[in-house]
């Protein structure tokens, strides 16, 4: 009997909980318009120019700024801070948005991704916790801190990383010159030494 009673105390708490958040969800009423300039013709008339929604373009931009950032810092090369303040909006958010698409693609493609991805084979999961080795590359503390420095104070050891942020970070190893001398059995396994 206690169970019923239970049961149908949680349901009554259910309901009452989405009666309550429905107006919570209901769409807001969206903002005026911002007034459009008016643009003169050769003739000497005024035309409006199209409503555009500056505050929601802004925004775009600072997403894509962000995203763009994000993908920068992964693959540990310098930050586009600004593009060109002196374009119009639209052009700003078409620029940020090119940037951004191309900043992803290139990130998402290490230079050495195949070969990344085979060491990672015969070493451990994306997601191996087990010390003093870390994440799909096996990579010690000290290598994360020193290759990986950012990411290892934001997120901690290598398994919680992404797989792309496991392989930059083995990638700025590589380009120090350390090649692929970490991982001298599975680099071999690979033929990559």
């Amino acid at each position: 009997m206690k169970h019923k009673h239970t049961v149908l105390l949680a349901c009554a708490c259910a309901l009452a909980a989405l009666v309550c958040a429905a107006p919570l969800h209901a769409e807001p009423e969206p903002p005026p318009p911002l007034q459009s300039p008016a643009m003169t013709t050769e003739d000497g008339a005024e035309e409006a120019l199209p409503d555009v929604d500056l505050g929601r373009m802004q925004r775009a931009i600072q997403q894509l700024r962000h995203e763009t950032w994000y993908w920068q810092r992964v693959m540990g090369v310098r930050l586009t801070r600004e593009l060109s303040s002196s374009a119009a909006v639209e052009q700003r958010l078409a620029a940020w948005r090119r940037l951004s698409a191309n900043t992803r693609r290139r990130a998402q493609n290490p230079p050495h991704k195949r070969e990344w991805l085979c060491i990672h084979h015969y070493e451990g999961a994306w997601r191996d916790p087990n010390p003093p080795y870390y994440g799909g590359l096996q990579m010690d503390v000290q290598f994360q801190r020193t290759y990986g420095g950012a990411i290892f104070r934001r997120k901690g050891t290598a398994d919680h990383w992404t797989p792309l942020e496991q392989m930059w970070t083995a990638e700025r190893a590589h380009r120090s010159g350390r090649g692929f001398y970490p991982w001298p059995n599975t680099a071999r396994y690979c033929g990559l030494i």
